[in-house]
């Protein structure tokens, strides 16, 4: 167990937590069954070779600075992100349902890169256990044009049978987000209608609760590995976020330990939520701040855009509307209402970081990520999942600028990190583009009907 506020060293791991919290998942998911009305499918109880196909979600957690603890969400070599444990679980969920009602599955997703990556990973896995064939469980995957450098090969475009029935398709659209639009057009216009004719009920992936129930599990490895005593410092949890599916996901794991939960301690108080964000999508933080982006002004003889109005904006950047990664891509999410409530409850607050403070710190990033034996390559232009270096980069200029108190534990969720030397690039010919809503309909009914 590791001593919050002391020197650490050794890298703390919980080994499959998905299969390890299960019941404690299961719990979680009851409860949120109750409260939508009972729409919710829950997760049964694990299935044959469960725990093989979960083996990929081990987490850890690790002191990496004074007051600084990293959480591990990365450790899937077959996706490095956090967006496994839910993937996995909703694959598990989907296995079940086939099984139990004989119907077969297609699960249409629009993601703008790491959740599709690991979805595709986790029916890769369902396949090579067994759990499922490709007659019974397919996916269909959009991406706007913006995530090309997001796209990663897996096992199922190594076998092209596989791929074929697992395709990938990429839109241009006007806005990344635009995929969500479009894709809930088409299963709107046509689930039915491939239900009827395929035998396939088409399963959308974007609910939040998908990702929440899974997410739970952060507070459970929290409570096992650094409970929260009346004794502990003030302390925050930071998280680069899009919409915070992943703090709403502590948060319901933290209810749950509340009321009590076998082998998990009580925890004695709530941590605050600190949001990191880029100027691209800075949504979450102005709506909890209640404020703007400031007014950045032009410095023509450095060919930078400067502010000194706000501690929580980047006073330089090379564009006031800079994105640093295109997996952050939602703009005003509805989730901002419920983080802000929170905050507002147990505090913290939130930071929006550019390129250039993330640059000018790398090195710094990359020696704490290495305390926690996760290693950052030394090219910043090879890497292509930002959110991890983003998150820390957060944390040290909060520090910096006084907007975390001294003194603060901060739990730093890491929640993505790759190159193309760690998770090779999806290739072209594995890329279906399409340009309206009438050509990926067509490919969503081909792929049931292969």
């Amino acid at each position: 167990m590791l001593v919050a506020g002391q020197a650490g060293g050794a890298v703390n791991i919980v080994q499959n937590a998905l299969s390890k919290y299960h019941g404690h998942i299961r719990t979680v998911a009851r409860v949120l069954t109750a409260a939508r009305g009972g729409d919710l499918a829950i997760p049964l109880e694990p299935l044959d070779v469960f725990e093989q196909f979960t083996d990929v979600t081990d987490i850890g957690l690790s002191q990496v600075g004074q007051n600084t603890f990293l959480l591990d969400l990365m450790r899937n070599p077959g996706a490095r992100t956090t967006k496994t444990m839910a993937s996995l679980l909703m694959v598990s969920r989907a296995v079940s349902h086939i099984r139990r009602t004989g119907e077969r599955i297609l699960i249409f997703t629009p993601t703008s890169g790491n959740k599709g990556t690991a979805l595709r990973d986790a029916i890769g896995r369902a396949y090579e256990c067994g759990l499922v064939t490709p007659e019974q469980l397919r996916m269909v995957m959009l991406v706007p044009e913006s995530s090309r450098a997001k796209l990663r090969d897996c096992a199922l475009t190594r076998e092209n049978t596989r791929h074929s029935v697992n395709p990938v398709a990429m839109a241009n659209v006007d806005q990344p987000a635009d995929v969500k639009q479009m894709s809930a057009e088409v299963v709107a216009a046509h689930a039915a209608e491939i239900m009827d004719t395929t035998g396939f009920r088409v399963w959308y992936t974007l609910d939040l609760d998908n990702y929440r129930i899974a997410d739970a599990a952060r507070a459970f490895v929290e409570a096992e590995l650094l409970p929260v005593t009346e004794n502990s410092p003030p302390r925050l949890h930071a998280h680069a976020v899009s919409s915070a599916f992943g703090l709403l996901g502590y948060h319901l794991g933290f209810e749950a330990l509340a009321t009590g939960l076998p082998g998990l301690r009580v925890p004695a108080k709530h941590p605050g939520f600190f949001l990191v964000q880029q100027l691209a999508t800075p949504d979450m933080v102005t709506s909890l701040l209640g404020t703007k982006v400031p007014d950045y002004a032009y410095d023509s003889s450095s060919g930078l855009w400067r502010q000194e109005a706000a501690l929580e904006f980047p006073a330089v950047t090379d564009a006031p509307d800079e994105t640093i990664d295109a997996t952050f891509y939602t703009k005003s999410p509805a989730t901002s209402a419920q983080v802000n409530a929170i905050v507002g409850r147990y505090g913290g607050g939130g930071v929006v970081v550019s390129r250039r403070e993330c640059l000018t710190r790398f090195a710094q990033v990359r020696a704490l990520a290495s305390n926690a034996g996760i290693e950052i390559g030394a090219d910043p232009a090879s890497i292509r999942e930002w959110s991890l270096i983003k998150v820390l980069t957060g944390v040290l200029v909060a520090r910096e600028r006084g907007l975390v108190a001294p003194g603060t534990d901060v739990v730093v969720h890491g929640s993505g990190s790759y190159d193309d030397s760690v998770l090779p690039p999806m290739r072209d010919e594995h890329i279906t583009r399409v340009s309206t809503f009438e050509e990926l309909a067509a490919l969503v009914r081909a792929t049931a009907s292969a």
